[in-house]
C-alpha cells in the first residue's frame, strides 16, 4: 500500500515554501465552485459558470545576421481573453441591461450605444469551503461582446435554460488587499 504524503517545497536557499501562510495545516488548494462576481457595486444573481482568466503575450522572434542559427525571443503584445459568464434564465435583467448598453435595437439613430457607460470594471471573488473570501481579482474596462438571452429550446430535454454574456476586457490584476483568512475550526 502506498501512503500519500504532503511535501513542502524547499528552495535552493533552504527556505521552506508554504502554500498557505496563515493556515499552515491546509494543503488542499481552493476549490472552483465557490465564487461571486460583482459589477456596479452589486453581486450578479445566479451566476453558475465563468470561464478562466487568461492572458497571452505574443512571442517576437528575431536574430542578427551574425548570430548562430538560433532565434532570440522577446515579449510582444499582451492580449486578455474574453470572459464568459453563464447563469440560469430568470427575471433579473442585469445581463440584458449591460448588453443593451453596447447595442440597443430600436433605440433610435444616435442612441444605439451608451458610449458613456458601456464599459465597467468587475470584481471576481473566490471563497473557501467555509464561505470566507480568500482571493479577488479586479477586471478592467469590460464590455459585452456577445449576449445569449435564451438557449436552444427542446421539448424533449431535461435541463436548465442558460443565458450567457461574453465580456471583453483590457486587463486584470489580483486584489492584494484581500489576504488569506484564518480558517475556522470546531
Amino acid at each position: 500500500m502506498i501512503k500519500a504524503q504532503y511535501y513542502h517545497i524547499i528552495t535552493d536557499c533552504g527556505d521552506l515554501m508554504v502554500d498557505f501562510s496563515v493556515n499552515a495545516q491546509r494543503f488542499d488548494p481552493y476549490k472552483n465552485f465557490k465564487f461571486r462576481l460583482k459589477w456596479d457595486g452589486k453581486y450578479v444573481a445566479g451566476l453558475s459558470k465563468m470561464s478562466a482568466l487568461k492572458r497571452t503575450t505574443e512571442v517576437i522572434k528575431h536574430r542578427s545576421g551574425g548570430d548562430p542559427n538560433l532565434s532570440r525571443k522577446s515579449p510582444g503584445r499582451t492580449e486578455y481573453e474574453a470572459i464568459t459568464l453563464e447563469r440560469g434564465v430568470t427575471h433579473d435583467l442585469e445581463f440584458e441591461s449591460w448588453a443593451n448598453k453596447v447595442w440597443n435595437f430600436g433605440a433610435g439613430l444616435g442612441s444605439e450605444v451608451s458610449l458613456k457607460n458601456f464599459r465597467q470594471d468587475i470584481i471576481i471573488e473566490i471563497y473557501n469551503e467555509a464561505g470566507q473570501l480568500t482571493i479577488a481579482y479586479k477586471v478592467y474596462r469590460c464590455w459585452v461582446s456577445e449576449y445569449q438571452a435564451l438557449p436552444e429550446l427542446d421539448a424533449n430535454a431535461n435541463a436548465v435554460a442558460i443565458q450567457h454574456i461574453k465580456l471583453e476586457n483590457e486587463g486584470w490584476e489580483r486584489d492584494t488587499s484581500v489576504s488569506e483568512p484564518t480558517e475556522p475550526s470546531f
